[in-house]
């Protein structure tokens, strides 16, 4: 089965992940890639716009990444030459709600370029991050706000899944993935674990949408190592709904090409 992996990094550094123990490399990215059948990504550069690679021969899409600092030039240049196809808001990181005031210019560029908008939200990997700015629940408010923009929250707001669930059942415009409800090697931490903090809580997010058009799959590579996130995201889902899950809704709310 094809799939597309909504929600990636490529911070080709060369040195080791410590959550999962690979090496941070071009290569090691496209391994994982063809052990767990990924065909096509979705790539966040960083907050300021480092590590992007012209990587669209090889199926992978950019998304421009706003902080602390919202760097309008650079998000519009980038989507103009189409660098960017998409924007990546890292709520947390960035000492602001999803709502304030100095994020409308991201999403005027999104509506006029027709891009959809990505949002952090939930833990941080930083210690110098606000949680509160990163609750998934004040997505609402952009949404009802921007009917025309489609809005990805992240992560599904873990913890806050509830919240995440409930945002995306009410709003039309507003979708899911569940990259990195945990860190490391799912092959290697207790599968009690991974049942506990991956597959159940994916599996009730599903369930709770009701509409297998709103979620898709995302790793949050090298955090995660993609094939066995894969098999736990499996578990979360119906079988009769793998195709939508891990390849068709990722194709359509990021506009991807359809392969040969």
């Amino acid at each position: 089965m094809p799939i597309i992996d909504a929600h990636t990094h490529t911070a080709f550094t060369g040195d080791t992940e410590p959550t999962t123990g690979r090496p941070r490399t071009m290569d090691q990215y496209f391994k994982e890639w063809r052990e767990a059948g990924i065909v096509g990504a979705v790539a966040h550069t960083s907050a300021t716009g480092e590590n992007f690679y012209d990587l669209e021969k090889r199926d992978v899409i950019y998304c421009g990444g706003v902080g602390e600092a919202v760097e309008l030039k650079r998000i519009e240049n980038g989507l103009k030459s189409r660098q960017y196809r998409c924007v990546k808001i890292y709520l947390g990181y960035g000492h602001r709600y999803a709502y304030d005031r100095q994020y409308e210019p991201i999403y005027a560029l999104a509506e006029k370029y027709d891009v959809p908008v990505v949002f952090h939200t939930g833990d941080t990997y930083s210690k110098t991050a606000k949680l509160k700015f990163a609750d998934p629940l004040t997505i609402d408010e952009v949404a009802v706000d921007h009917p025309k923009i489609n809005f990805v929250i992240a992560h599904c707001g873990n913890p806050w899944i509830e919240s995440a669930a409930e945002v995306a059942y009410k709003n039309p415009n507003v979708y899911l993935e569940c990259s990195a409800m945990l860190t490391g090697d799912m092959d290697q931490l207790p599968q009690e674990k991974v049942e506990t903090y991956v597959v159940r809580p994916i599996a009730w997010v599903f369930g709770y949408i009701e509409d297998p058009k709103k979620l898709m799959f995302g790793s949050d590579w090298p955090l995660v190592s993609m094939k066995p996130y894969v098999e736990a995201y499996k578990r979360a889902i119906p079988r009769e709904h793998w195709k939508a899950v891990f390849h068709d809704n990722a194709m359509r709310v990021f506009k991807l090409s359809p392969r040969n």
